[in-house]
Parts: structure tokens; C-alpha cells; sequence
């Protein structure tokens, strides 16, 4: 199976780190695409498994080479999504999956648009994700209203994906998730199909 791009996207809460946890063993190699940041590693983070740590001039380097999805200053260092171990990764094969809000689907689509299929997953209801942000107890009140006010914005762009995963039940969403993974290494892109057509009419 051949290398693809996979974008989650979907409130906080809609549980996307535990669909793609359980359904891991069936989606064969795939990469999770994290950020490169110039800031120092903060104890217990790992190179590559955390972020991707970088000097302030080579990061300054990739956006003159144009190899950032996208990047900004926070604090004043420089986070961003390099495209740099996503081609590396669709060149061994692998799926490459991003877990990014829907700005930052609407700006893959624009880069690699033929090599994306994408996902929005979410609870079934408002209701039910408040009660999962509220159990967790890990986030003040006003974070919490903040991600629910983010999640009533969200909703509105889930025409502009190509699944929804409806997460009532963790064992189908995750077994949906699988199949969906597994699709999206089928999907040829647009040279790939101009290829294809050639070969076919020329054989």
C-alpha cells in the first residue's frame, strides 16, 4: 500500500487520540505529523515524538524554502507544520495522519489537495460533548466553554469533509476509522490518474 494524507479534524472531546490509539494495528505504517518549534525541549519531551526541535536559523530557512504548511511566533519562537517529514514519510509508503482544526484542513487541501482524504469526528450531540469535557476535570470552566463555543463553529464546516465518524462508540468509530485509513492508500492522484489514462490508451 502506497503513502496518503489522513486529516482528522473535529471538536476537543470528540476522542480522535483514542480512535487512532485503538485502531493503530490496523492501519499498517503511518506517521503522525507534529510540529517543528525553535524552543528548547522542556524536560521529558523527545525529539521527534513531541516536536520537531530546530534551530531559529534553519526554521528560518524552511520558510524562505517555502517547506511550511503553516507557522507563527508564539512567546517568540517560531511553531509550525513542516512539510519536510510528511514527504519523507509519503516517500517510505506511509500513511501520514494530521490532527488539525479546520483552518489548517482547508490549507493541506490547498497545498496537496489530491492526496487528502479527510475525517470529522464528533460525539453525537452538543449535549454529550459537554458531559465528556466536564468528566474529564482537567480544564477550568472558561477553557472548557471556550471548546464548546469552538465545537458550534466547527460543526459548520463538516460538508467540507469527505467522512463523518459519528464517536457514540469507541469500538465502531475506531473500527470506521480503520477502513476509512486503509481507503485512502487507494486513491490516486491527479498525475497518477493523467498516467494511468495514457498507459491505458496507449496499450
Amino acid at each position: 500500500m502506497g503513502g496518503a494524507i489522513l486529516v482528522l479534524s473535529g471538536p476537543s472531546g470528540a476522542g480522535k487520540s483514542t480512535i487512532i490509539e485503538n485502531a493503530s494495528s490496523k492501519i499498517g505504517d503511518y506517521y503522525f505529523s507534529i510540529s517543528t518549534t525553535t524552543r528548547k525541549p522542556r524536560e521529558g519531551e523527545i525529539d521527534g515524538v513531541n516536536y520537531h526541535f530546530v534551530s531559529r536559523e534553519e526554521f528560518e530557512e524552511d520558510i524562505k524554502a517555502g517547506v511550511f504548511l503553516e507557522y507563527a511566533t508564539v512567546h517568540g519562537n517560531y511553531y509550525g507544520t513542516s512539510l519536510k517529514p510528511v514527504k519523507e514519510a509519503l516517500k517510505r509508503g506511509k500513511l501520514v495522519i494530521f490532527d488539525i482544526d479546520i483552518q489548517g484542513h482547508r490549507l493541506v487541501r490547498a497545498k496537496v489537495g489530491d492526496l487528502v482524504t479527510s475525517v470529522f469526528i464528533t460525539p453525537p450531540s452538543l449535549s454529550e460533548l459537554e458531559r465528556r469535557l466536564y468528566s474529564r476535570s482537567t480544564d477550568k470552566k472558561s477553557i472548557i466553554e471556550k471548546r464548546i463555543e469552538n465545537a458550534k463553529e466547527e460543526i459548520k464546516a463538516i460538508c467540507e469533509f469527505d467522512f463523518v465518524i459519528i464517536n457514540d462508540n469507541i469500538e465502531r468509530a475506531s473500527n470506521e476509522f480503520a477502513t476509512i485509513s486503509n481507503a485512502s492508500r487507494l486513491k490516486l492522484s491527479k498525475r497518477e490518474l493523467e498516467k494511468l489514462v495514457a498507459n491505458w490508451e496507449n496499450s
